[in-house]
């Protein structure tokens, strides 16, 4: 599907006008979307708009890193939207090209982004201030923002996991931590290229000679936005690997305590075994066990030895 809005040179707006009857030459600026294209409207990026064939390359191929290039008329963007789906990370691609007087978004997926600003630009009263690169800095500020509701979610998980930790298998655990790792480091993958993507933007050269200049304040909050994601990605990661090293050391304390008490009843049963084996060999000159007391004298050498080293194991702490 392809929506089109034309603003003309008197600030009027024009939607509803198919991209076949357009004179884009009548209009100050407009704004094509492409959403779910087919393959024959994919040609009108070449044909119509004339866009260079390595742009239209890459637009239609999946998946492209955050980027930009800079072109005669216009510059290409690529960026990443990101949403959640049963815990798990799924990036779709929103590609934009940005001129003075045109701006065209693609996405093989509906966006929630450019609906919104699709639906904002119907709505204004007034499009005087208007232009491309606020129709951009819109979508962009809103793709953005859209990532710090999954992060949020990511740390009250983590809460949760420290809170209850002790009560949970470590099989359980251990599962449900790699899997959180496995989402920051997905959404890391995707927030740093972005952040580079607005650093080139707030640093090249290129910036003085469009209207990205006009709004470099607005680009540079994305931009600490993106930081400010990153850190916190960062944070969230180091989060889980103190949580798996803690919970680590206290099953390896626990598994120590264990061990310590079986070495302790194994050292008390061991000169007792080897007592009871010596008088269960089947020797007949074996004096003591013809004596009349002699099984009561073993028993009783038995538990002295026994509470010697229950006491002895006391006094060395054994048992703190």
């Amino acid at each position: 599907m392809i929506n089109f809005i034309g603003i003309t040179k008197d600030n009027h707006l024009e939607k509803n006008v198919s991209i076949n009857n357009a004179v884009l030459s009548n209009y100050k600026w407009f704004w094509v979307d492409f959403s779910e294209p087919t393959k024959e409207e994919i040609k009108y990026l070449s044909d119509t708009f004339h866009f260079h064939p390595l742009a239209v390359e890459d637009c239609v191929q999946e998946f492209q890193r955050p980027k930009l290039d800079y072109y005669k008329n216009y510059t290409y963007y690529v960026t990443h939207i990101v949403r959640e789906e049963n815990k798990t990370i799924i990036k779709d691609e929103l590609d934009f090209f940005v001129g003075e007087s045109c701006i065209v978004t693609f996405h093989k997926v509906p966006s929630i982004e450019v609906s919104k600003v699709w639906n904002h630009i119907l709505s204004m009263e007034s499009l005087v201030d208007c232009d491309t690169y606020y129709v951009f800095y819109e979508i962009l500020d809103k793709i953005v923002d859209n990532y710090f509701p999954i992060i949020y979610r990511i740390e009250d998980d983590l809460e949760k996991m420290i809170e209850i930790s002790n009560s949970k298998s470590m099989n359980r655990l251990m599962n449900e931590l790699f899997e959180t790792r496995n989402m920051l480091l997905n959404l890391l993958h995707t927030i740093n290229p972005m952040r580079d993507l607005l650093y080139r933007m707030l640093n090249s050269h290129h910036l003085n000679l469009n209207r990205v200049g006009e709004r470099r304040e607005y680009f540079s909050d994305i931009y600490d936005h993106l930081l400010k994601l990153s850190e916190m990605v960062m944070s969230n990661r180091e989060v889980t690997s103190d949580i798996r090293d803690s919970y680590l050391s206290l099953n390896s304390h626990q598994t120590n305590n264990v061990m310590k008490l079986l070495t302790i009843i194994t050292s008390i049963f061991a000169p007792l075994t080897f007592i009871a084996g010596i008088y269960g060999m089947n020797f007949e000159n074996i004096p003591e066990l013809q004596w009349k007391y002699g099984y009561f004298l073993s028993l009783s050498v038995m538990v002295i030895i026994g509470v010697a080293m229950l006491l002895y194991f006391k006094r060395r702490g054994w048992f703190k």
